[in-house]
């Protein structure tokens, strides 16, 4: 038996990071989590309002998807999460000592994030908070993390992210 492994598909929003971390877990068989749907009701009324949240407002909902992920871990299960961690902190706080965690960085233009935010409906992130985010952004330098750029259709990013040849991918 594999030992568990942990995958977080990150970036800001916009970036696919549900879409790509549903298919990757399809495609694997394992679990998926969408650490957006951990976030505190405090939280999501704070973005819907173009709010942008701080590292306070973040430490409860990065705690969530830490318990989700030791809950899978326990049970010995691998699990694909969709999360942000947009600080090097954040995703050192979600590694936990742990070096089952992965981390697969979804990295596009800000043109393209923005058009994508423009036609995405029925979820509670205001589209004004793009800049913050990206302003927020610390992106994966030194750390072991997967650079996939978006563009192509997410059947082709799981694809190329499961054979670890995606364009422009670092490991």
């Amino acid at each position: 038996m594999l030992p568990a492994m942990i995958t977080i598909v990150m970036g800001v929003s916009g970036s696919g990071k549900s879409t790509i971390g549903m298919g990757l877990a399809a495609r694997l068989g394992q679990p998926f989590v969408d650490g957006d749907h951990l976030h505190p009701q405090a939280n999501r009324d704070k973005m819907a309002r173009g709010i942008p949240l701080d590292d306070a407002d973040r430490q409860p909902w990065l705690a969530a998807i830490a318990a989700e992920m030791d809950r899978h871990r326990q049970q010995g299960e691998s699990l694909v999460v969709a999360c942000s961690a947009l600080k090097h902190r954040y995703r050192d706080f979600l590694r936990d000592g742990h070096d089952d965690v992965k981390f697969v960085y979804l990295h596009g233009s800000r043109e393209l994030l923005a058009d994508r935010l423009g036609h995405r409906a029925g979820h509670f992130f205001d589209p004004a908070l793009l800049d913050s985010q990206l302003a927020t952004l610390e992106e994966p330098g030194d750390e072991e993390a997967m650079r996939v750029e978006i563009g192509k259709p997410p059947a082709e990013l799981v694809e190329c992210i499961i054979r670890a040849d995606c364009h422009g991918a670092r490991t």
